[in-house]
């Protein structure tokens, strides 16, 4: 797992880690990035199920409920098989503009 600083942004990329692992991780490491928006690259991976982002779900959640973003990077996954409750894009960049446009809302009361 590599996590990079960018601004109030957490990029954190999975290395050789199953996705258990990951989320294992990334919840002993959360304390320490709970206040930055959070962007989990998985682009490394060759393949991913629905459940392998599922198992973001929980994290995702409680990091979203604090008013922070939380994205996931894949093009491994057919996106209109991801629950509506996580954010995954294919790309760093539409991650990038996810979280400018949930800025934009939370500054504008949404």
């Amino acid at each position: 797992m590599i996590i990079d600083q960018d601004g109030t942004i957490s990029i954190i990329t999975q290395e050789k880690s199953t996705i258990i692992e990951l989320v294992n991780k990334i919840q002993a490491l959360y304390p320490k990035i709970q206040n930055n928006n959070i962007i989990i690259t998985l682009s490394s991976l060759k393949a991913l199920e629905v459940q392998d982002i599922v198992e973001f779900l929980e994290l995702s959640s409680t990091h979203r409920a604090t008013k922070h973003s939380f994205v996931i990077v894949s093009n491994q996954i057919d996106l209109d098989v991801v629950p509506e409750e996580i954010v995954v894009v294919p790309t760093i960049q539409e991650a990038y503009d996810i979280i400018e446009m949930e800025e934009m809302e939370r500054d504008l009361g949404f």
